[in-house]
């Protein structure tokens, strides 16, 4: 199952995850002190960063089957990240603004091409799809590695070398990664679809060229401007989904069942990653001003590097996520993926249950101990995994074959679409400039916040149990479609709940 190719792009993973959200961590502190935004613009740049990216997926989905390819896709996103790390080395040393946002765009950009790309050539390093389904999660626990190392270390690492140097150690850990997909660009070849296998015409060079110089320009203008940036995110969101909805009608029916499926799943996602996006914007300013002391007494912790939690039981997660539900496949019991989702709903009510207890129980001295939000992080991560893991692998499974890298693309955009809403509700906790967090804030405006986001949750989980009923008959008629067009032809897919 395992071979030097998907290992490889596992070490470039884990050094994404590294770089990448070594950078996110860092960008709170930096826009707070170093550039002097306000809580709710430092919340509102922080989820555009985690959000807005996903959402060029869509154009990353587009250049991966229709322009480049998956490899060149994949490869040229990693330059991307070397040299928008690289302009906020020079953005944090000048304290210039306009350099910064250059520099977020450019990584936008660039997680934008990675997105799509990579899972649809990492499955392609396996023998079969099976084996793809069992090998993700732990991809997905590998990129936690490089996520967790990230958050935690570079809270302390700045502290000595400050956020240009930081970031600069994000650059060069993005440019091994880089030097690593060029090294294998022969074995990664053969293992394309016919785009990646066959020269890129002129055209398409220039294609890629305009298009990218437009969606860079973009994204610097929807972080310049938050107020109408947000409004392009939720436009695009709505434009990728209508088109994939205009698509549903020039396929065979069997095909349109099994996208409307895809569609249904990227609502559930989106809900459950508005949660998700709340460790970046809210979770970590309430974790800023609240956190007090050493975890578990000796190990030290920056309060922004809490979020780090969640990657530390993201790795944990991974390995669990995948023995637990093939447990249940031995035993004849075959979840879909809707019914996991509402399994991580349920996780995801136990976590902002326990961080709304301790909010609305906090003392004088508004302090909350970082085992709180170990607890926390522990449930939310496991969530994620399942939802992280699982959406994917079952967009792969039910998407047509000449738009998989597009249909993988929606789960960026529910990422996206997610991130930007997540982030505008975050605004409702943000406090003034200088002004103190008492008692009586963190019960009524930080405890409130969090009990109203743990109710939701609830109501999310009987939400996903009825859309995965809805599931089910629609991949049954798919089904019984194929079967009555061909005769000798089985279905692609089988799935059970």
């Amino acid at each position: 199952m395992w071979n030097k190719l998907n290992k490889s792009m596992m070490l470039c993973q884990m050094l994404f995850g590294l770089s990448f959200y070594g950078v996110l961590v860092s960008l709170t502190r930096f826009f707070l002190e170093d550039l002097n935004y306000t809580e709710a613009d430092t919340m509102m740049v922080v989820g555009a960063f985690a959000a807005i990216g996903p959402l060029f997926a869509i154009a990353g989905g587009f250049i991966a089957d229709k322009l480049l390819g998956a490899y060149r896709s994949l490869t040229i996103s990693y330059l991307a990240f070397v040299a928008g790390y690289f302009l906020l080395v020079v953005g944090a040393t000048s304290l210039h603004v306009p350099t910064a946002m250059a520099g977020i765009a450019l990584a936008s950009y660039g997680r934008g091409l990675m997105s799509p790309s990579y899972p649809s050539l990492y499955k392609r390093t396996f023998s079969s799809h099976q084996d793809f389904e069992k090998g993700f999660p732990i991809n997905y626990s590998v990129n936690n590695i490089g996520a967790f190392l990230g958050q935690y270390l570079f809270p302390m690492l700045v502290l000595y070398i400050g956020f240009s140097g930081g970031f600069a150690v994000s650059a060069i850990m993005a440019a091994v990664a880089l030097f690593v997909l060029l090294v294998l660009h022969k074995s990664f070849k053969p293992m394309g679809k016919p785009i990646d296998q066959a020269a890129v015409s002129l055209t398409n060079w220039l294609i890629f060229a305009v298009a990218s110089v437009a969606m860079i320009a973009l994204v610097f203008f929807m972080f310049s401007n938050m107020d109408v940036g947000q409004n392009i995110v939720y436009a695009i969101g709505v434009l990728a989904i209508v088109y994939f909805i205009f698509l549903m009608f020039k396929v065979e029916r069997s095909e349109s069942l099994k996208m409307g499926t895809i569609l249904i799943v990227t609502f559930l996602t989106t809900c459950f990653f508005v949660y998700y996006g709340q460790m970046m914007t809210s979770m970590n300013i309430v974790a800023m001003n609240t956190l007090k002391g050493s975890l578990f007494g000796f190990i030290p912790l920056e309060p922004e590097a809490a979020m780090a939690m969640n990657p530390l039981w993201c790795m944990v997660g991974g390995p669990i996520v995948a023995f637990a539900f093939h447990s249940l496949e031995k035993r004849g019991i075959n979840l879909s993926t809707s019914t996991k989702i509402a399994i991580a709903f349920v996780l995801t009510t136990i976590a902002f249950g326990i961080l709304t207890y301790f909010i609305s129980t906090v003392g004088p001295d508004v302090a909350i101990r970082p085992e709180v939000f170990l607890a926390v992080h522990f449930f939310q991560a496991i969530a994620e995994v399942v939802v992280g893991s699982m959406v994917v692998a079952f967009i792969l499974s039910v998407a047509p074959h000449h738009i998989e890298n597009f249909s993988v693309s929606l789960f960026s955009v529910a990422i996206a679409l997610s991130g930007i809403v997540g982030a505008a509700l975050s605004t409702n906790i943000a406090l003034e400039k200088g002004q103190v967090l008492t008692q009586e804030i963190a019960h009524n405006v930080y405890g409130e916040y969090f009990q109203l986001l743990t109710i939701m949750a609830v109501v999310m989980i009987g939400v996903a149990l009825l859309c995965s009923k809805l599931i089910q008959i629609l991949l049954t008629k798919a089904e019984q479609c194929e079967q009555g067009s061909s005769s000798d032809t089985k279905p692609e897919v089988v799935h059970s709940v």
